[in-house]
């Protein structure tokens, strides 16, 4: 049997879907379910908003932990009137910290946490952020003129969790995030860098396999092996804690 990999899903609200029928919809990125279903995994889409996880992490073997809206600065002691924060959804912030704490409380499900999934991570377990990288940088190479995708180089750490699935540690992948992780909660280790010293990768010291990744792996990940790497070892490592489960 495959294993099953659940993906969170923006708030209800978070996105906007035309329609004349429904006023509020849960929805996930398509690349995210396309990479783990070439990764060999089912995915399953866990819509945001469970007062507790523990019914849904027994469904799941892995877990994504999907990008979106900035966490409010109030979780980490930032400014909550930064006039760069981008729209705040405090019921996803909730709810997401929910589910790391069950995540970090447990040694068999594998996670890998993706832009906000990461910073999520870290500030549910004690971690802080930058509001906004230009404020710390001359030069912002982690998003395109736009304020959408960049790619941007980065360089992880030799025989960290992200090398090793990617198998190599330099690669140019796609990024599009305006905050940057400031403190690092004391479980963490950081495993990935940009050239600018932003962190760009976190790994759960005492987790099996517990990685958060600032980019966005899934949007190259149909093209560029070493991002599909990364579904692939979540994948194996969800087949692997299954069947030592069971």
């Amino acid at each position: 049997m495959k294993p099953i990999i659940g993906i969170t899903t923006y708030d209800r609200n978070e996105i906007v879907v035309e329609s004349r029928y429904y006023d509020a919809y849960f929805v996930t990125p398509a690349p995210y379910v396309d990479a783990v279903r070439r990764a060999g995994g089912v995915p399953v889409l866990l819509p945001i908003g469970e007062p507790d996880w523990t019914d849904a992490l027994a469904a799941v073997d892995g877990l994504v932990i999907t990008g979106g809206a900035d966490i409010h600065p109030v979780y980490y002691g930032g400014n909550p009137n930064h006039p760069s924060l981008t729209k705040l959804v405090p019921a996803r912030d909730r709810s997401d910290f929910a589910l790391v704490a069950q995540l970090v409380e447990r040694a068999d499900l594998p996670a890998l946490c993706i832009c906000r999934g990461m910073q999520v991570l870290n500030v549910a377990l004690g971690g802080a952020m930058h509001e906004h990288i230009p404020e710390i940088q001359p030069e912002d190479i982690h998003r395109g003129a736009d304020g959408g995708w960049a790619v941007q180089p980065l360089t992880a750490l030799p025989g960290s969790r992200v090398a090793v699935a990617m198998q190599c540690t330099t690669v140019a992948t796609y990024s599009g995030h305006h905050q940057a992780i400031k403190q690092v909660a004391t479980p963490l280790q950081v495993t990935a860098t940009a050239p600018d010293g932003i962190i760009e990768a976190l790994e759960h010291a005492e987790h099996p396999w517990l990685v958060g990744v600032q980019w966005h792996p899934e949007c190259s990940a149909a093209e560029d092996e070493s991002q599909q790497r990364l579904f692939d070892a979540l994948v194996e490592q969800a087949y692997t804690r299954r069947a030592q489960r069971r």
